[in-house]
């Protein structure tokens, strides 16, 4: 261990870093920090781990038993360019002070588990996860809620409604219509730039780049990075937020990964590639349905078996299930299929055989990366291990299909509530190898819970308009 921590001093003194930022993300995917000057940081530090007051992070300690250890990952070290003071920043894990153990509330010892979980299973060596988290960016947004005041205002130039505005700098007219930006380019695209430089911070991170483009809905986008493996992949997630966050706010505007912002435009997904490897060999390639190995279709059985209980970590927001409806590509069915994007599970097509893997459509950006791709991998593995055949697949576009044939398919969940009832049915899969806990599973479904209840008793403006009257 000293061999990368020594690595770690070597980059902080070679950065002339003035100060040094110790990231962990909590129970509902928020990056928290803490930074230290210069000074404060040596050796002793990432070997011994910084103490922290958990009673202050939703979910995790209480205040009569507050001490928690942030344990530094020598290894995840990246400049932040967005601090005025040269500043780096590392990622950590959380301890238990007492035990010197991982917390098991720690969502990224979570992802470390369910790693090692797969390692020790003999199933593979290693699960590789590539996400596509869309976003929208905004030129302004304003809301307010209170007891007797509640709305929300958002404002993009690139939204149809602008044609008719008159800004400061003048109207320029490019815009593409409703559902029609998708692969835009400038100046119907006017973002282009911006997102260009999130690419370019990103690779800067250490984090291999591949692409972006426009997305269906005005000013919706997505960028690509390259597949790696679960924890690492959670951890460039984390840094892909901020990341665009930050470049869109230095352009003075505001970036959301919030599922449904827009009534009646497409939602933001963020679908997951998956594939498992052993050593070299994909044992997701077969010569079964679309190239799979019948290893790989009992992964998606387990998903397919399991999905409504991954909602409540692949889809943790009350807004998420306002973007799995039909008609706006995202899906509502617990189908699969080789290349039809309105299957939760699609097998995209690969130019190499070594590329074969599968595509879990249903999750959001606004899930918690590390508890929302390991549950999807220990669905996966349950399947397999349990042979849970996903039976024929539906190659039919499944929102055209007859009421009849609609009722013998599965559904997703339609709500967070009924997502988190159907994970306290169903979370026996997430305790296998302690990779989650109950204690855990608990903890979320109580903050979920909380803010279900509360968008369920908060009159919205929409109720005001269809009832004031009544």
């Amino acid at each position: 261990m000293t061999a990368p921590i020594q690595t770690a001093l070597k980059f902080i003194k070679d950065s002339d870093a003035a100060y040094v930022g110790f990231r962990f993300t909590d129970l509902l995917g928020e990056w928290r920090q803490i930074t230290l000057h210069v000074s404060q940081v040596s050796l002793s530090l990432f070997k011994e781990g910084l103490m922290f007051d958990g009673s202050s992070v939703p979910g995790w300690k209480l205040i009569h038993d507050s001490d928690m250890l942030l344990m530094p990952d020598p290894s995840t070290g990246f400049i932040d360019v967005f601090s005025a003071q040269p500043t780096l920043i590392f990622t950590c894990n959380v301890y238990d002070p007492i035990t010197i153990t991982p917390y098991d509330r720690d969502p990224r010892s979570t992802a470390q588990k369910a790693e090692n979980y797969l390692l020790k299973s003999g199933i593979g060596t290693k699960a590789y996860f590539g996400p596509e988290p869309e976003f929208f960016i905004f030129d302004d947004i304003r809301f307010k809620v209170d007891p007797y005041n509640s709305f929300y205002a958002i404002k993009s130039q690139e939204s149809p409604p602008s044609s008719g505005e008159d800004f400061a700098e003048g109207n320029s007219g490019y815009r593409s219509a409703q559902k029609a930006a998708y692969f835009s380019a400038p100046p119907l695209d006017g973002t282009h730039d911006l997102r260009s430089e999130i690419l370019t911070h990103l690779l800067n991170a250490g984090i291999p780049i591949e692409k972006h483009h426009h997305e269906v809905s005005p000013a919706q986008h997505e960028l690509g990075f390259k597949f790696s493996t679960l924890c690492q992949t959670a951890d460039w997630i984390q840094i892909f937020k901020s990341t665009v966050r930050n470049t869109a706010l230095s352009y003075g505007k505001t970036a959301t990964f919030m599922p449904k912002p827009i009534f009646e435009e497409n939602g933001s997904g963020m679908h997951v590639h998956q594939s498992i490897f052993k050593g070299e060999k994909n044992l997701f390639l077969g010569d079964g349905y679309a190239g799979l190995s019948d290893l790989a279709l009992y992964y998606i059985g387990g998903i397919l078996h399991h999905g409504r209980a991954l909602n409540a970590f692949t889809n943790p927001t009350t807004n998420s299930y306002k973007r799995l409806v039909p008609g706006y590509e995202a899906p509502v069915l617990l189908g699969y299929s080789a290349r039809n994007r309105s299957a939760a599970c699609r097998i995209p097509h690969v130019t190499s055989p070594s590329g074969r893997r599968i595509e879990t459509r249903f999750p959001d950006p606004a899930a918690n990366p590390y508890l929302a791709l390991s549950a999807l991998l220990m669905a996966g593995l349950d399947g397999i291990e349990k042979k849970i055949h996903p039976k024929d697949a539906l190659d039919t576009n499944l929102y055209e299909l007859d009421s009849q044939k609609l009722e013998t398919i599965p559904r997703l969940c339609s709500s967070l509530k009924e997502a988190l009832q159907a994970l306290d049915k169903d979370r026996d899969f997430l305790l296998q190898g302690n990779v989650f806990s109950n204690d855990q599973i608990d903890a979320y479904m109580r903050l979920k819970g909380e803010e279900a209840h509360v968008v369920d008793h908060t009159p919205s403006p929409l109720e005001f308009k269809m009832y004031y009257g009544c």
